[in-house]
């Protein structure tokens, strides 16, 4: 088992920043960023595996960067240039396998709890 432990949402304006980091209690061989807004399904927003080896959903390209810093075995997503449509509750998820393609993580085994990301225009 693995735990995750997501921290760094809040509420934001327009354009502005936030960083999510997430806490594995071990490291996990692919970790990723999900998403979901209220009435929406579950979208992926980015992943990363042990090459390193990124991935983004093409909303997200060039505004947010995931990366894993190795000594503290955190996973990041770094989130510029934020837009009221990014608003959701951001969850962290892994696996111990190559980063499934699939949007909705279906395929990922673990979950955090999720922390909420509120862009006001």
């Amino acid at each position: 088992q693995v735990r995750l432990v997501e921290s760094g949402g809040g509420s934001v304006q327009a354009g502005g920043s936030l960083r999510l980091s997430c806490l594995p209690s071990r490291d996990v061989y692919c970790m990723g960023w999900f998403r979901q807004a209220p009435g929406k399904e579950r979208e992926a927003v980015a992943s990363i595996d042990g090459i390193p080896s990124t991935k983004y959903a093409e909303s997200v390209r060039g505004r947010f960067t995931i990366s894993k810093d190795i000594i503290k075995n955190t996973l990041y997503l770094q989130m510029n240039s934020l837009k009221s449509e990014d608003t959701a509750a951001y969850y962290c998820a892994a696996v111990d396998a190559i980063c499934p393609s699939d949007q909705m993580g279906v395929h990922y085994r673990y979950w955090g709890q999720g922390t909420q990301v509120t862009v006001s225009s």
